[in-house]
């Protein structure tokens, strides 16, 4: 049997819970669907489905490899879509979900130019810095920090986020400039936490032993990044946060860069969608600019000193 199809067969029955509904979604027969599962399971060697006069239950092994089918299966309807949309028009909604800051300061300049190249799109541009569940919010394509955790999902790796520890000139020269991560313990920290999180977010470092994660202190714990900014560039304190937000702000001298004993861990930045469907030519044309435009240096650090900018841009 087709390996492909089988793991359609695979796929499908594990999201429909039984054989017939299936059958029924992919135009088989349920006794068509049955085998292309029973032959996975013979060539696999383990069983995939606890079967009951009921319904179907993924077995461990089962679910772990539903995740990876549906996940090659993306990969090749992508190729595909790929090849059949490359000369189709991008039109309709698109719906963008991405970070308020990252938003506001590198998403919404973008919108001009993705009009005028596809005027026949209309751009939704939610901004939130919760995690968005894709498929049951409705949204095509969010752009998200940090390393993939949902395998089910598709990502395209777009940039580096690098972090900087950074302060007021005002506030260093009352406070004294801290040279090890160390010192941060002295020191009052602008801190971070998600919205709905009432615990700050800990500043990641590369420690002599691997990724380090550190607890800091302060009078501020705000759950947007751009208070976070307003507040140190008035000299409350000692931040952690990405260039794409202080970039400028450390380039034109507003802020002060510090060098520690240890250095910030960077944060990937992916656009990632849903695999329900094939990449459709708005999606992917989104992503494209997206992609064009952060690289090879994403545009935040192209201001910073030359060796920063060459540091962002070898990740």
């Amino acid at each position: 049997m087709d390996r492909l199809t089988s793991m359609q067969a695979f796929v499908a029955t594990a999201d429909a819970g039984s054989f017939s509904e299936a059958a029924r979604r992919l135009a088989m027969s349920p006794s068509m669907v049955t085998k292309h599962v029973e032959a996975l399971e013979h060539r696999l060697g383990v069983r995939l489905l606890h079967r009951s006069t009921r319904r179907l239950v993924l077995t461990e092994a089962g679910s772990d490899y539903r995740d990876r089918c549906r996940y090659l299966l993306a990969e090749v309807d992508e190729i595909e879509a790929g090849i059949s949309t490359e000369r189709l028009e991008p039109r309709g909604l698109l719906r963008v979900n991405v970070p308020v800051s990252f938003g506001v300061r590198h998403i919404a300049p973008l919108l001009p130019n993705y009009a005028q190249r596809y005027p026949t799109v209309t751009v939704e541009l939610g901004l939130n810095n919760r995690f968005v569940d894709l498929i049951e919010e409705g949204w095509d394509v969010a752009v998200r920090f940090g390393p993939m955790v949902n395998p089910a999902m598709i990502a395209r790796r777009l940039s580096t986020s690098r972090m900087a520890v950074c302060a007021a000139p005002e506030y260093l020269a009352v406070h004294g400039t801290p040279r090890t991560v160390a010192d941060l313990a002295q020191h009052n920290c602008l801190r971070y936490a998600p919205a709905g999180i009432s615990t700050a977010m800990p500043w990641q470092f590369q420690g002599p032993y691997g990724p380090a994660a550190l607890e800091v202190r302060g009078n501020l714990l705000a759950s947007d990044p751009s208070v976070i900014r307003t507040a140190g560039l008035g000299g409350q304190g000692i931040l952690f946060e990405p260039t794409f937000l202080v970039g400028e702000d450390i380039a034109e001298g507003r802020l002060v860069e510090i060098t520690l004993d240890q250095k910030p861990l960077s944060v990937p930045i992916h656009a990632v969608w849903s695999p329900g469907r094939r990449l459709s030519s708005k999606v992917r044309s989104f992503v494209d600019l997206l992609a064009e435009h952060m690289h090879p240096v994403p545009p935040w650090d192209r201001g910073l000193p030359p060796s920063t900018s060459e540091d962002a841009a070898s990740r």
